[in-house]
Parts: C-alpha cells; sequence; structure tokens
C-alpha cells in the first residue's frame, strides 16, 4: 500500500470503465461541515441505476465510479449546527445527496425534482468534486438530505426503501393507489416489482403479477401474497383479464409493448411506468379511444 494510499480512508468499490467490474478503491470524503452527517455505511442496497451508471448505458459515466443510492448506517460524526441527528441514529440517504435549496421545490420538500439537485454518486456537486455512492465504508452528508430510521427497524430492510421502495410509494399514494378492495397489475418482479407487490397488499389492493414466464410464479404468490399471476406471452390469459384491472404500475426496464398491457385497465385506469426501457411505443388509440386510461412516466 502506498502512502497516498494510506491516507485516504473511504474504502470503496468502484467501476474503472464500462465493463462495469467492481474493484477495491479508497479515496478522501470531504470534511465534516457544520451543518453535515458523517455516517458509518452498514448496507447499501443494489439497484439498476448502479448496473446502468458502472456500465455507461448513458454515455455520462465518470470514472472511478463508486455506485449505490440505497444507503443506511449509523451516525459517527455531527457538524456543530445539526439539530436534527445526533451520534448513534440509525439513519438513511437516498438517490441525490444537495439541491439549490431554494427554489419552490426545495421549498415544498421536493427537492429530488430542483433543476439543481445532485446525485448521490457520478454527479458534480456544489465544490466541482464527483459524488461517490454508498458501495464505501463511510459517506459524508448535508443533514437536510438524510432520513431518520427508527432505531428497532432492521437496517438491511430499510435500505431498499430508499430507491425502489419511494419510486413505487409515491406514484401508489399520488393516484390513490391505496384504496382497499380496487385492483393493480405489477409488470416484472424485479427490485421495483417486489416493492410494488408488497405495498399493494399493505393498501388491501387485489394484486395481480404479470411477467413474461412463470419462472417467478411462486415467488409471487407464495413469498409476496400476490392475488394472481398471469403469463404475459399467453394471450388466453392477458384476454381474461382484460379492462379488469384499475392501476398498473409497469416496472420493467426491459423493452416491452404497451398496448397488450393497457387493455387490461378499466376505463379512466390508470398506468404508472416507473421502469426505464429504452424506448416507449403504444397506439394513439389506447389512450383515446373509449375514456381510456391515464399514462403517467415515473410520477
Amino acid at each position: 500500500m502506498t502512502s497516498e494510499t494510506a491516507s485516504k480512508d473511504c474504502l470503496g468499490w468502484a467501476a474503472r470503465d464500462p465493463s462495469g467490474v467492481l474493484s477495491p478503491y479508497s479515496f478522501n470524503r470531504r470534511a465534516v461541515g457544520s451543518d453535515d452527517v458523517s455516517i458509518t455505511i452498514t448496507h447499501c442496497g443494489v439497484c439498476y441505476a448502479d448496473v446502468i451508471w458502472t456500465r455507461n448505458k448513458h454515455g455520462d459515466s465518470k470514472y472511478p465510479l463508486v455506485p449505490g443510492h440505497e444507503i443506511v448506517g449509523i451516525v459517527k460524526e455531527v457538524g456543530h449546527n445539526v439539530s436534527r441527528f445526533k451520534v448513534g441514529d440509525h439513519v438513511g440517504v437516498g438517490t441525490y445527496v444537495n439541491s439549490c435549496r431554494d427554489c419552490k421545490y426545495c421549498n415544498d420538500g421536493l427537492e429530488v425534482h430542483c433543476a439543481r439537485s445532485v446525485y448521490t454518486f457520478n454527479a458534480i456537486d456544489a465544490d466541482g468534486t464527483i459524488t461517490k455512492g454508498g458501495y464505501s465504508s463511510y459517506i459524508v452528508v448535508h443533514e437536510r438530505y438524510c432520513y431518520k430510521i427508527a432505531n428497532d427497524y432492521p437496517l438491511a430492510l430499510a435500505a431498499p426503501l430508499l430507491c425502489a421502495g419511494i419510486t413505487v410509494y409515491t406514484p401508489m399514494m399520488r393516484h390513490k393507489m391505496n384504496q382497499p378492495g380496487k385492483s393493480v397489475g405489477v409488470i416484472g418482479l424485479g427490485g421495483l416489482g417486489h416493492m410494488a407487490v408488497k405495498f399493494g397488499k399493505a393498501f388491501g389492493l387485489n394484486v395481480t403479477v404479470l411477467s413474461t414466464s412463470t419462472s417467478k410464479k411462486e415467488e409471487a404468490l407464495s413469498l409476496l401474497g400476490a392475488d394472481k399471476f398471469v403469463v404475459s406471452s399467453d394471450l388466453e390469459q392477458m384476454k381474461a383479464l382484460g379492462k379488469s384491472l384499475d392501476f398498473i404500475i409497469d416496472t420493467a426496464s426491459g423493452d416491452h409493448p404497451f398496448d397488450a398491457y393497457m387493455s387490461l385497465l378499466k376505463v379512466a385506469g390508470v398506468y404508472v411506468l416507473v421502469g426505464f426501457p429504452s424506448e416507449v411505443k403504444f397506439s394513439p388509440a389506447s389512450l383515446n379511444i373509449g375514456n381510456a386510461p391515464l399514462f403517467r412516466f415515473k410520477s
């Protein structure tokens, strides 16, 4: 180990190139400022965004790149102005670590929509440094972008809520997908899909999982408690489900057709896309004939 490496006290896992292969990486975090919280990271969830940016899928990756934005841990130090947290608190950090703090969105507590919001990794912060994420031993964050986690809640379970959880919870609440007895279809059973099923059941919804194969049927029905499992490539199963769903949450990131799924919605049903397919294609008739569904992109 060189003397330069020894002085870098944050240990992380970084991708060095678009292969996305992670390897050990030592670097420095900024000093704890008056409004900052330093957090010993105990767990970090794995998100599809980590794959996207470590492999430079959007062409803007800045290497070496330390991914991870579902961060939980224990406060080890606080700045002298910090009032919301103390050493020993369990906290989480999500997808962003800075913003302008003075626009309408910041003033409304919606900093993630700020035009100057700074993502937790692979972004340029206000001081010109490139942010590095939670695949690391600790992180320093302004207290505004930290969230208290109950001390009796397992940190390992809290981590996925900071991206996958909030990504599906937000549109479910905004579009009133929390009405007991209503029906929701969940397309895809990855990280986002798991959360959508869990929230759906907690809200008292009738949950149908839509998947391209039967490989996840047992998991969907027995482990997660979904009410129904439909193979989307089976035309008869899809036909039987026609115009029966109040809501659909589409969590699939692979390219897929939309018209067949939209036909499953009741009149004026709600379709929310939270996945990242490379393109979205559907016939205008799926939207404008027969008082068709409300289509939302991750909102």
